[in-house]
């Protein structure tokens, strides 16, 4: 399955305003806003609106040289959320405060410098805290620094990379069970130095969606499929599958969207601001800033648009409309 052209595919089914309209109204009586039939009909084309331009923005990133194709990710991903922010919220953008990128990056690198060392630094207004509150519950990252390395340790499809460049996954896969339900695989509990009963502990206490537990007929952990992808639990898009980070990280419960966001972001600068190391980084790729930076830009073209997808079929962790 092409899962960009199938993502793509149930987007293009909200470019219908009867659609758009219907799914919006659904979306606000579920909030309990009042008057959400004509919330909706004032919102329906600016919520399509945003999804066109987003998958316009992604299109044209797929044809581009790498050399601005961060820039055309960003802003393709910037309406996508704003789409998203329109289906929970039928006053969004309440103010001009919300629309600035809520992000700062350090306009003049360092001698020396590396990507996965970089960092950016969430500001108190602007889109990254406005949707990282009203979509993820996701609050106090005001003058919050990320690490690109540590961002990008928490991206799953990275994990081929990470194990043929570092040595070591970043990430370790959950073996699928029987009745649509994960393993809990001791390698696991090894890397996190756990026993079962500290493991069912640390991931209750870590993920929003109540956790099914329950045991195999050899006696091994289960965890309901259900879970999906709800941090620290992370879905690979390219496999299918639902993985762990190897390690017991800072930033473990972060949404993949706020990841992508931030990331993207800081590419974004860096192409338009930073040309000569960021040509150089391109043309002679001194180090491995360069494979990584590669692979994620492939990856979060699908993956963006798959996160928004998903999003927006599942509002509030539980409603799912049917078309």
């Amino acid at each position: 399955m092409n899962i960009k052209k199938f993502t793509w595919k149930r987007i293009q089914r909200f470019h219908s305003a009867t659609r758009a309209r219907s799914y919006l109204t659904e979306r606000y009586k579920k909030l309990n806003i009042e008057d959400s039939s004509e919330k909706a009909y004032d919102n329906c084309y600016s919520f399509i609106y945003y999804l066109e331009q987003g998958e316009a923005f992604y299109e044209q990133a797929s044809k581009t040289p790498i050399s601005i194709r961060p820039i055309l990710l960003y802003y393709g991903l910037i309406h996508l959320i704003k789409a998203c922010l329109l289906s929970i919220d039928p006053y969004y953008p309440h103010t001009t405060t919300v629309l600035a990128h809520g992000v700062s990056t350090r306009k003049r690198k360092k001698k020396d410098y590396q990507f996965f060392n970089d960092e950016v630094k969430v500001q108190k207004n602007g889109l990254c805290t406005h949707f990282s509150e009203r979509m993820f519950h996701v609050k106090h990252l005001e003058g919050d620094k990320f690490k690109m390395g540590e961002l990008l340790d928490l991206v799953v499809e990275l994990e081929e990379s990470f194990f043929f460049f570092k040595g070591k996954s970043n990430m370790i896969q959950l073996p699928k069970g029987n009745d649509h339900s994960y393993l809990l695989p001791n390698e696991l509990l090894d890397s996190y130095h756990m026993d079962e009963h500290r493991m069912k502990e640390y991931l209750n206490f870590k993920c929003k969606k109540e956790i099914q537990w329950g045991e195999d007929a050899e006696g091994r952990i289960t965890i309901n499929q259900s879970v999906g992808n709800t941090p620290p639990f992370r879905y690979h898009v390219e496999k299918g599958s639902l993985w762990l980070p190897s390690k017991i990280h800072d930033l473990t419960c972060l949404p993949d969207l706020l990841i992508h966001y931030l990331i993207l972001y800081n590419l974004s600068m860096i192409s338009r601001y930073e040309t000569e190391w960021w040509m150089e980084l391109i043309k002679t790729t001194p180090n491995d800033d360069y494979p990584f930076i590669r692979d994620f830009l492939d990856i979060t073209e699908v993956k963006g648009p798959f996160l928004t997808e998903s999003y927006l079929r599942h509002t509030n962790d539980s409603i799912i409309v049917h078309d």
